[in-house]
């Protein structure tokens, strides 16, 4: 080996960084006499490649890359609060490099669209100072020299020490609630006339021919700084892929199944069109956003195109339209037209007549999907649904409307959310009425480990909180029925991952928002370039759906 290192510093004064790394692997390793020829041999005879070869041939045999430290950070999502980045750092031939960071979107529960924003603010920069603190101290101890490319033992690490937390949380708060009832006991005494009171009320309600009206389910409880552990652990799979030198979504994919390295295909993308609900202006509530969904081997580009025209020319009925219920076209954050409505169907007639005008045949064209933002409508003081403001329904009230509207307009294929998870007897009435014409999604963002609802034949599944790349794995293994990757409504600061990660996972279809999101158009970007890149190398893969509505279990691919 020491003629070879002098034959290369007498060759070429380029080649010294060369000659030190074979030198010191030299000294280190004491290379074999026979490695030491065929190294020689190979120099002599290929001098010109001696550049490329020998480097990736020391640093190959350089120790395997370590994760030398997490950072955290506070960063701000697409409306301007606070969300955590993690970065990964790795001792990559003994020089410490940043590989990778990864910010999610933080949930905190169920929707309070104005009420006490204050506080909800406030929570919020809570869960992100927790999180970065996560970051910076436990989670950065307990990951140091872990193999970044070791993506399920990272994720069982970070699970093990949620559920640590989570534990000493519910503990804590038992150890509160029995001192907080034994003070009442003890301050305030039992009155017996309060209790006649109370029983005579129940007495009332037993003797009612309705049925009894099921209360809220506890919400989730959210545990302050898990949007730590998703984060770190995407930051991780990223750092992983780039080691390996591949994109992110095959990373996964080899993460999924080492032995599926074949073909990929494309999810099925559903664009936003119109946002309606409590956030925009106008008396209706039902609606949070009507979704436009494509035809199954249509190209992103092609899908990107329609979904632009056709709200442009929607915005172009709208401000010239002297209609009830219409305002002047302006986009809202999320990148969608925010209309003033009072029914339903009025952003159903307004699609269809931009239709009309387009020359595009609704329900043949393209289909849609109507995000009802059930659970969110329930007064629960009249124990109804108010769908619009002053107009309230109950659950099989509610039913029979959404019959209606699927009958009428029979381009809308699948209803997302449309009553609370509590009304279980309205939800199996519902998927009774509407049959094959129409589907029922349930989004699991508030209960992920919740039970399935009667007649849902799919699920919308996001990376929030403490939701790792290896339960996104374990996820779309296990679930029965379709599956759909959405994004949340306060967008991340991380770049385009979501998209890498919808085709990963080999989903069928993925949700990403509206057209003008500085954020969403990114994740847009990354599919139209994993499509292209995909279909050069020719194992991009198509999938074809015998029939809408498209979330079905029958399906078969085509090259």
């Amino acid at each position: 080996m020491s003629c070879f290192v002098n034959c290369l510093s007498e060759e070429d004064q380029e080649f010294s960084d060369i000659k030190n790394a074979a030198a010191e692997f030299y000294r280190a390793n004491r290379v074999p006499e026979e490695l030491e020829r065929a190294l020689g041999e190979l120099f002599f005879q290929n001098p010109e490649d001696v550049h490329g070869y020998l480097a990736n041939y020391f640093t190959n045999l350089s120790s395997q890359p370590l994760i030398s430290r997490l950072n955290g950070k506070e960063r701000y999502d697409s409306r301007g609060q606070l969300c955590a980045e993690a970065e990964v750092f790795c001792m990559i031939c003994n020089k410490e490099k940043r590989i990778s960071s990864a910010a999610i979107s933080s949930h905190l529960g169920q929707k309070d669209p104005f009420l006490d924003w204050q506080a909800k603010s406030e929570e919020r920069v809570h869960h992100v100072k927790t999180a970065v603190h996560w970051i910076v101290e436990p989670l950065n101890k307990m990951l140091k020299e872990q193999n970044p490319c070791d993506q399920s033992e990272v994720d069982q690490k970070l699970s093990n020490f949620f559920m640590a937390r989570h534990r000493e949380e519910k503990e804590m708060k038992e150890k509160e609630e029995i001192l907080s009832t034994s003070e009442q006991e003890v301050e305030v005494p039992c009155s017996p006339p309060e209790k006649k009171k109370e029983k005579k009320t129940d007495k009332k309600k037993k003797g009612g021919s309705e049925k009894p009206f099921c209360p809220a389910e506890p919400p989730e409880p959210v545990l302050p700084g898990c949007l730590a552990i998703g984060s770190v652990s995407l930051a991780v799979a990223k750092s992983g892929a780039q080691i390996k030198g591949m994109p992110l979504y095959k990373y996964i994919r080899v993460l999924k199944n080492p032995e599926d390295q074949g073909r990929f295909h494309i999810p099925v993308t559903l664009v936003t069109i119109l946002s309606c609900g409590k956030t925009s202006p106008g008396k209706l509530k039902l609606l949070e956003e009507v979704i436009l969904i494509p035809n199954a081997g249509q190209q992103v580009k092609q899908i990107i195109t329609m979904t632009t025209q056709l709200q442009k020319e929607m915005m172009r009925i709208m401000s010239t339209s002297s209609k009830a219920g219409v305002t002047q076209a302006i986009l809202s954050d999320s990148g969608v037209l925010p209309l003033s409505l009072d029914r339903p169907e009025q952003a159903l007639d307004l699609i269809t007549e931009a239709c009309n005008n387009l020359a595009l045949e609704l329900g043949t064209s393209f289909n849609l999907a109507m995000n009802c933002a059930g659970p969110d409508l329930m007064d629960y003081t009249k124990e109804k649904y108010e769908i619009a403001t002053g107009v309230y329904k109950s659950p099989d009230e509610l039913v029979a409307m959404y019959q209606t509207l699927i009958s009428k307009y029979t381009a809308v294929v699948a209803l997302i959310d449309p009553l609370r998870r509590e009304d279980r007897e309205q939800w199996e009435k519902l998927s009774n009425v509407i049959g094959q014409s129409c589907v029922l999604l349930s989004d699991q963002t508030n209960k992920p480990q919740a039970p399935p609802l009667p007649g849902v034949t799919g699920v919308i599944v996001k990376h929030v909180n403490e939701i790792t790349v290896s339960d996104l794995i374990t996820i779309t293994s296990e679930q029965q029925g379709s599956l759909l990757l959405g994004t949340t409504s306060n967008e991340s600061c991380d770049d385009d991952s979501l998209s890498d990660i919808a085709v990963g996972l080999g989903l069928d279809y993925v949700k990403l928002g509206g057209l003008t999101s500085a954020e969403r158009m990114t994740k847009y970007n990354r599919l139209v370039s994993i499509e292209e890149e995909l279909a050069q190398r020719g194992i991009l893969v198509s999938k074809q759906y015998h029939s809408p509505p498209l979330f079905t279990e029958t399906e078969e691919e085509v090259i």
